[in-house]
């Protein structure tokens, strides 16, 4: 059975010279951008993967790259480990401290920079939310593809560490395919400027090796992201089956006919019943899978394109179809997918997974999820990306039961293996961060895990920046 998360050794000559970092943070920070006092600390000491927490050194809240800038130089000269943290929405623990280190809080870099329309480009500060993209080009007839459930309160520095996705992932990419440039703080304190508003920068493409990093390379304090003209019109539609089967078999089905829906979500049976009784979407309670499938286009096009799906989903034994009807109705059948991380947290404790799987083995995957999960003693949930294979199976248990949580870890690391065995991978939106650190060996060799550290020690050779995550701590374990 696996054990419970590790934390490393605390380096206890930092917690002697608390005071003397504190003095030291102030004098560089104004007071309202310096948290100190336990109870402040204490806000920042967890993410939402909420089963693990640590109470940081101290909140450093800069303003600007340059106050980021003068934290990253203090923090190196005094051998003090930084976790970087955006809104704290990291299902995996990428933002949970110790208390030998001090978080810089990206909250008060929170400035929409620039917005041009005519390049199709938005430069903002690393503590916009998500949606506040959207929402200030909605208007103007523009958005922000990426949309990850916690859009509402996640912010773009976290999508870049995590490199994010969301249900529109499939037809818009993830947070890698929408990001033109950052502007980055290294360990050392040195501000790169890397990618810009053009489609191809110049030089090595170190665009693509930050984002999704996990913050240990280095802090993006500002970024500069694709903007997408809005489609003429969008339409989801509920399909709902007998079976898990029979809706797998339609997402593979579908997917291997050449069509690509702006997004296609999968829920079973507890997922449709803990969402409907939140949002009251009118999701239908009478079957074992629902699927939700949007199309975008003329009204022409999209009736062609419901008109294919529709024909696939027939072969596969719908039950029911339903499609939105006003943009109300639409709104409400997202709202009730966004909702069923919240909404499933009203009904019991969970660990959240997130591998990835060839949809062609969705149909196997689901099954082999409700087996381990049975085998654990353990009810599941399962609602996920089915467009691109991205799993997201809610393992529930009480949290106040310490053999619980054993058993949800362990449970949840078998899913994780059987996708990788399935040809997929241990995280596809979520990162690794300390839930999935262990097993980083079953995705990779020894060589392969070496020469990713390599390429860590290039930006941060002593491992200073968010330290104990993504890979396996062996010796330094505490």
């Amino acid at each position: 059975m696996m054990s419970q998360i590790a934390f490393p050794r605390l380096d206890h000559a930092i917690l002697a010279r608390r005071d003397s970092i504190l003095d030291g943070l102030a004098a560089i920070l104004p007071r309202e951008c310096l948290i100190t006092d336990e109870s402040g600390r204490r806000a920042f000491e967890t993410d939402a993967l909420t089963a693990y927490r640590r109470v940081p050194l101290a909140v450093a809240l800069p303003r600007s790259t340059q106050e980021v800038q003068r934290v990253m130089r203090f923090c190196r000269d005094q051998k003090v480990n930084v976790v970087p943290r955006g809104a704290g929405t990291s299902l995996s623990g990428g933002a949970i401290p110790q208390e030998d280190a001090v978080v810089i809080a990206m909250t008060k870099m929170s400035r929409i920079l620039e917005i041009n329309l005519a390049d199709r480009f938005a430069r903002v500060e690393a503590g916009v939310t998500n949606l506040a993209i959207s929402d200030a080009v909605g208007p103007e007839g523009f958005f922000y593809a990426p949309d990850p459930s916690s859009q509402l309160a996640c912010t773009i520095g976290g999508n870049i560490a995590m490199n994010s996705g969301g249900a529109h992932c499939l037809k818009y990419g993830v947070t890698t395919n929408n990001l033109l440039g950052v502007r980055f703080v290294t360990v050392d304190g040195e501000i790169l400027d890397l990618g810009g508003p053009a489609m191809d920068a110049a030089g090595y493409d170190f665009l693509g090796l930050i984002c999704g990093s996990e913050g240990q390379l280095g802090i993006a304090t500002e970024a500069t992201v694709r903007l997408i003209r809005s489609p003429e019109g969008a339409r989801p539609v509920l399909f709902g089956f007998d079976s898990a089967e029979d809706a797998s078999q339609c997402v593979a089905s579908i997917i291997g006919a050449g069509i690509v829906p702006v997004a296609m979500e999968y829920m079973d049976r507890p997922a449709i019943h803990i969402c409907e009784n939140f949002a009251h979407a009118g999701y239908p309670l009478d079957v074992e899978a629902m699927l939700i499938i949007e199309v975008e286009g003329s009204e022409a096009e999209m009736q062609a394109l419901l008109a294919r799906i529709g024909a696939i989903a027939k072969a596969h034994n719908v039950r029911t179809v339903r499609e939105s009807m006003s943009a109300m109705e639409s709104a409400q059948i997202w709202k009730g997918r966004k909702s069923a991380f919240g909404a499933t947290g009203r009904v019991a404790d969970y660990i959240c997974m997130d591998g990835t799987v060839p949809t062609g083995r969705l149909p196997e995957a689901l099954r082999r999820t409700g087996e381990i999960c049975a085998s654990f003693g353990l009810r599941v949930a399962n609602v996920f990306h089915a467009g691109d294979g991205n799993m997201h199976p809610l393992i529930l248990y009480n949290v106040n039961d310490p053999k619980e949580g054993e058993l949800a870890e362990a449970a949840g690391a078998a899913v994780l293996e059987m996708c990788v065995e399935l040809g997929g991978c241990l995280t596809g939106e979520h990162g690794v961060g300390i839930e999935k650190r262990e097993l980083m060996t079953r995705q990779f060799t020894e060589i392969e895990l070496d020469q990713q550290k390599r390429v860590r020690a290039v930006f941060d050779p002593e491992g200073r920046l968010n330290p104990a995550k993504v890979f396996p701590l062996g010796g330094r374990a505490a």
